[in-house]
């Protein structure tokens, strides 16, 4: 698979890795199978790898990547909001990830400008460790078009992680057109764009091509992060990245196993996503959303009413 500059000093494949999919928080594969599935991506030509500190996921990589960590790119992030904490995280992801450094470090989850502030003490610290050759690139994730917007009044962003999909799933405040042109500026500004949940979380499955396409034309954007949960995924994805289209033999409704909606745990049982649901699955139980598998169709149409995008179909 082709290399692309992402930022200064870092070639990606277009095809990045997202490993939320393998962790506890969503397929919860072991670090040993998960690892072997990073290791099959790797050798297909995937070299880009994303995670975070509250994914679970730097055992399966560690696992899966010895050997080969100093050529691929690892991207981590963490919630952490001043520079001890943010110390910890950088320490905690050399220490599991068996690295001495590690390639991007974002601050996870920008709202706006008034978080990014909130968050100054943090990327002081990760600005500190890129100067020590500790990180090489820094920046934020998001799922609001005003995070992307603050990232361009900070000159020491070098990265930006945004939720960007056709449907406009998950984006917290603003349409697909408003995100793609931020991005768009992003990108002006000489800003590395990797982008996440171009399928929405899953909601988009049955028009994966489409979406795909969508998103990897954005002006701007250099990678997509795309969950991959077997080797069938992998080789569809990969196949898809290389000729633009998936394998004929390949259907994303049967090929890659049992599909199924998940609610993750900090799910806020708000309920806004009931009314929506036309199979009647879902439903208020003690504060924390209910599914019932039998009856769901994987639609996935509650996903796009989830206010904080705690649903997933996977």
């Amino acid at each position: 698979m082709r290399r692309v500059p992402l930022c200064p000093g870092i070639q990606v494949s277009p095809l990045c890795y997202g490993t939320l999919t393998l962790g506890p928080l969503q397929k919860d594969i072991s670090p040993t199978v998960g690892g072997r599935l990073l290791r099959y991506a790797f050798e297909r030509g995937i070299n880009f790898f994303d995670t975070a500190e509250c994914y679970g996921t730097y055992s399966h990589l560690r696992l899966g990547l010895a050997g080969c960590l100093d050529e691929v790119v690892i991207a981590s992030k963490s919630y952490a909001d001043d520079a001890v904490t943010m110390a910890r995280s950088v320490d905690r992801a050399r220490r599991e990830l068996n690295r001495d450094y590690i390639d991007i470090f974002l601050l996870h989850e920008q709202e706006s400008e008034h978080t990014l502030r909130g968050h100054r003490g943090a990327l002081e610290y990760l600005l500190r460790m890129k100067e020590a050759g500790v990180v090489r690139a820094v920046g934020l994730s998001t799922h609001h078009v005003a995070g992307v917007q603050a990232a361009l009044q900070c000159p020491e962003i070098d990265i930006i992680h945004p939720l960007i999909n056709l449907a406009g799933i998950g984006i917290a405040d603003g349409t697909p057109q408003e995100m793609a042109d931020s991005l768009g500026l992003a990108a002006e500004r000489g800003i590395g764009v990797y982008a996440m949940k171009a399928l929405a979380g899953g909601a988009l499955f049955r028009e994966a091509a489409l979406a795909l396409g969508y998103v990897q034309n954005l002006p701007g954007v250099k990678s997509l992060a795309v969950g991959m949960g077997c080797e069938s995924d992998i080789d569809a994805n990969v196949a898809f990245f290389t000729t633009g289209a998936f394998p004929p033999s390949y259907s994303l409704a049967s090929d890659r196993g049992e599909r199924r909606l998940i609610v993750e745990p900090w799910c806020e049982g708000c309920g806004e996503c009931v009314p929506h649901c036309r199979a009647a699955c879902l439903q208020v139980i003690e504060n924390k959303l209910a599914i019932d598998h039998s009856r769901c169709v994987l639609c996935g149409y509650c996903v796009a009413h989830c206010k904080g995008f705690y649903l997933k179909v996977i």
